[in-house]
């Protein structure tokens, strides 16, 4: 389990489908020593990082990936949690400069994943967007 286990019932929206307007997640803040602390996440919150990790896993269970497709997906969601909370700390929220800049990481993001997917696993990708997000869900509880 995760240190910072996030809840979210589009984290699979979140990266790479929409990765950058999210509503409001939970985190939990969980230690031996420290009671549960629940922290509410806004569209302005960063993105953790390890949600781009746990994203790709459940994309390569679900659609089979390779070793090097897996390592290469893994790549592409990183880079674009980096770029979107890059964004999200240079413009302010709900601007017109942010969500031009979303827009654009996303369609960047889109198309690096339909390279490395090919036209079935994307096309396998985009069908199984909300059955991905469950099982998210059900990884951070």
């Amino acid at each position: 389990m995760m240190p910072y286990p996030l809840r979210s019932a589009s984290l699979a929206g979140l990266l790479a489908f929409g990765l950058i307007t999210t509503s409001c997640s939970i985190f939990r803040h969980r230690s031996k020593s420290a009671p549960v602390v629940e922290t509410v996440r806004t569209a302005n919150s960063p993105t953790p990082p390890t949600a781009a990790r746990d994203l790709a896993d459940v994309m390569a269970t679900d659609l089979q990936l390779t070793p090097d497709q897996t390592a290469r997906v893994r790549t592409i969601l990183t880079s674009t949690v980096e770029q979107a909370n890059a964004a999200k700390s240079k413009f302010p929220a709900q601007s017109p400069q942010l969500l031009a800049e979303q827009k654009r990481i996303n369609i960047a993001s889109q198309k690096e994943l339909q390279q490395v997917l090919g036209p079935a696993k994307f096309k396998q990708l985009q069908a199984n967007r909300r059955k991905m997000a469950a099982e998210m869900q059900q990884r951070q509880k």
